[in-house]
C-alpha cells in the first residue's frame, strides 16, 4: 500500500478534476466531490449518489447537492507507485463524473471505462 498524505491525495481528486473538459464542467450542476477514507461496501473506489442530469426535470429544484465520494485507503491499497495512484484517481473521478451526467456502468465499460 502506498503511503500518500490525505492532503496529497485531495490535490490529487482536484488535478483530475481540471481535466475535465470546460463545456462538461460548465454544465456540472449541483454536485460536490469528497474525499473520504474508506467506502460503505468493499471494493469501491468512488460512489456517486444524486438524481443524474439525464433524471432531472422541472420539479428539480431545491435538492440537496449530488454527492461524489473518492475512497482513499482502497485506492492506496490497490496502487504500487504515485503514478499509479494519479492514474487511478484520474478514472474513478471521471468514472464518477460520468454517473452524474447518466452513464451507467454498463455504458462506461463499453466505452473503456
Amino acid at each position: 500500500m502506498i503511503d500518500l498524505p490525505l492532503d496529497r491525495f485531495e490535490e490529487l481528486v482536484s488535478e483530475a478534476l481540471d481535466t475535465i473538459p470546460p463545456g462538461l464542467a460548465k454544465v456540472m450542476d449541483n454536485v460536490v466531490v469528497v474525499v473520504v477514507d474508506d467506502p460503505p461496501e468493499p471494493g469501491l473506489l468512488g460512489l456517486y449518489t444524486g438524481i443524474p442530469l439525464t433524471e432531472r426535470g422541472d420539479w428539480y429544484s431545491g435538492v440537496l447537492p449530488d454527492r461524489i465520494e473518492i475512497y482513499r485507503n482502497p485506492t492506496l491499497e490497490i496502487c504500487q507507485t504515485p503514478e499509479e495512484v494519479v492514474e487511478e484517481v484520474r478514472i474513478t473521478v471521471v468514472h464518477e463524473i460520468a454517473h452524474h451526467f447518466g452513464i451507467d456502468d454498463d455504458r462506461l465499460h463499453e466505452l473503456g471505462w
